[in-house]
C-alpha cells in the first residue's frame, strides 16, 4: 500500500527508475508545499509564474535530482523541498525586481499599501535567519508545525519521536530557541 511507504523508500524507488513512485511522492508533497507557499509570492511578483507553478516546478526539479539526495531521516526531504521552494521564490522576486513592474496601482490606492509589505518581508527574513540558527531537528519541528500545519502526532512520526507529547515538547523548546534568536 502506497500510504505505508516511507519517503526514503519512495526516493530509492525513484532512483531505481520507478515512475509511479515519483507520482506517489508528488501526490504526498504537492499539497503540503502548496499550503506552505500560499501567499509567499507577493501579488506584484506573480505573472506567468504563479505560486502553484513554482511549487510544481520545484518538486519536479527535486525529483529529477533525487539521485544526489540522501535523507538522514523522514522529514529531511520535506525540509529540502521547502528550502528549494524558498530559493525559487527568492529568484522570482529578484527577477521581478530586475525587470520592474508592468502593473500600475489604481489612483485611489496609496503607496502606503506597498510600503506596508516591507516590514513583513523584513520580519520574514529575520525569521528565516533565526530559523537557520536552530539545530536541524528543532528547525524541522518548527517548519512542520507552523509552516506545514502538521499535528503533533504527525510530527512525532516524521521526526521519530516516541509520542505526540514528545513532539509537542520538541516544538515548544524549538520555539523558545527561535524566540531567543529573534530577541
Amino acid at each position: 500500500m502506497a500510504s505505508v511507504e516511507s519517503t526514503a523508500t519512495l526516493l530509492d524507488l525513484v532512483r531505481g527508475g520507478d515512475a509511479m513512485a515519483g507520482e506517489r511522492l508528488m501526490a504526498r508533497y504537492l499539497p503540503l508545499l502548496r499550503r506552505w507557499a500560499r501567499g509567499r509570492l507577493p501579488a506584484h511578483a506573480r505573472d506567468l509564474n504563479d505560486t502553484h507553478d513554482l511549487v510544481q516546478i520545484t518538486l519536479l526539479s527535486a525529483l529529477k535530482g533525487v539521485a544526489n539526495f540522501r535523507p538522514q531521516r523522514e522529514g529531511a526531504f520535506l525540509a529540502y523541498l521547502r528550502t528549494s521552494l524558498m530559493n525559487a521564490i527568492r529568484m522570482e522576486l529578484r527577477r521581478v525586481g530586475r525587470h520592474g513592474l508592468d502593473e500600475r496601482l489604481p489612483e485611489e490606492e496609496s503607496s502606503v499599501a506597498m510600503d506596508a509589505s516591507l516590514p513583513a518581508l523584513d520580519d520574514f527574513l529575520d525569521y528565516e535567519a533565526a530559523l537557520a540558527k536552530l539545530s536541524p531537528l528543532r528547525r524541522e519541528a518548527v517548519i512542520l508545525r507552523f509552516e506545514f500545519g502538521m499535528g503533533f502526532a504527525e510530527i512525532a512520526e516524521a521526526l521519530h519521536r516516541p509520542t505526540a507529547n514528545a513532539a509537542h515538547m520538541l516544538v515548544s523548546r524549538a520555539l523558545v530557541d527561535l524566540a531567543r534568536e529573534l530577541g
